[in-house]
């Protein structure tokens, strides 16, 4: 192990139930190549420690954290879970990791927008459980419209990984009104996952608003701030626009 590799933190998250199976500890670190407008994180975004958000963290000081918690995961089936900003950013410190806390029979998973190279998704694959995948949208145009960066890694990551990965690839669609919940936008994503070689389930993810007072506190525009999030009847109709595209995969 490299105990003294440093990570940048954005927090560490206790007993969700949100974010992968069982209970779970949340490393949430910083920095991500997307400026998605919906993000519920701005402040996870930029990998500096602005406005005092987040701090370095060695790998020593961040595995005991996870561990203390080792009771709950066994007796809930949980473990830990790196989300983001985007883990990838940071492959070293999360190899680290991942790799000492499989060695200590802690179950691991990893929330990624998918977005980095795929030598850095490949580092972490044998330490993980779990890999809960974004697709923001299939359009590669309306990707760059939303969150100011191509999808074309994304894409090509996540159906290497399908071929590649024998853990549970979980695919996550963030649902957000005005922006992505259109039957086109809907059906393009359930073809693609379609065509995946290996996948657990897809999730719908709808939006939340959850993010704004964090946009005011940075003094950022929130360009959807108007936006509501998708009632349970929209969300029903895209569940049942993705199962009438991809009948056989299951939607959650």
């Amino acid at each position: 192990m490299q105990p003294g590799i440093q990570g940048r933190l954005l927090q560490i998250e206790k007993c969700s139930i949100h974010d992968g199976d069982g209970l779970r500890t949340v490393v949430f670190l910083k920095g991500c190549p997307f400026r998605c407008a919906w993000c519920a994180a701005p402040e996870s975004q930029d990998s500096e420690f602005a406005f005092g958000y987040g701090r370095i963290i060695t790998a020593a000081e961040l595995i005991p954290e996870i561990a203390k918690d080792e009771i709950f995961y066994f007796h809930s089936g949980g473990g830990v879970t790196i989300s983001g900003g985007e883990p990838l950013l940071q492959a070293e410190f999360c190899e680290v990791v991942l790799k000492e806390c499989k060695s200590m029979g802690i179950n691991t998973a990893i929330e990624t927008s998918a977005s980095g190279s795929y030598e850095n998704l490949e580092k972490l694959l044998p330490y993980l459980d779990t890999v809960y995948a974004d697709i923001k949208m299939v359009d590669e145009n309306e990707h760059i419209k939303w969150t100011g960066s191509s999808n074309e890694t994304v894409l090509y990551n996540i159906s290497r990984m399908s071929k590649n990965y024998s853990g549970n690839l979980r695919i996550r669609l963030p649902l957000v009104p005005t922006v992505n919940m259109d039957e086109g936008f809907i059906k393009a994503a359930a073809e693609f996952c379609q065509n995946l070689t290996r996948l657990d389930f897809v999730e719908l993810l709808p939006y939340h608003r959850l993010g704004l007072d964090t946009y005011r506190k940075l003094g950022r525009e929130n360009i959807l701030a108007s936006v509501m999030p998708p009632s349970r009847e929209a969300m029903e109709k895209a569940r049942a626009v993705f199962h009438q595209t991809a009948p056989d995969i299951k939607v959650i």
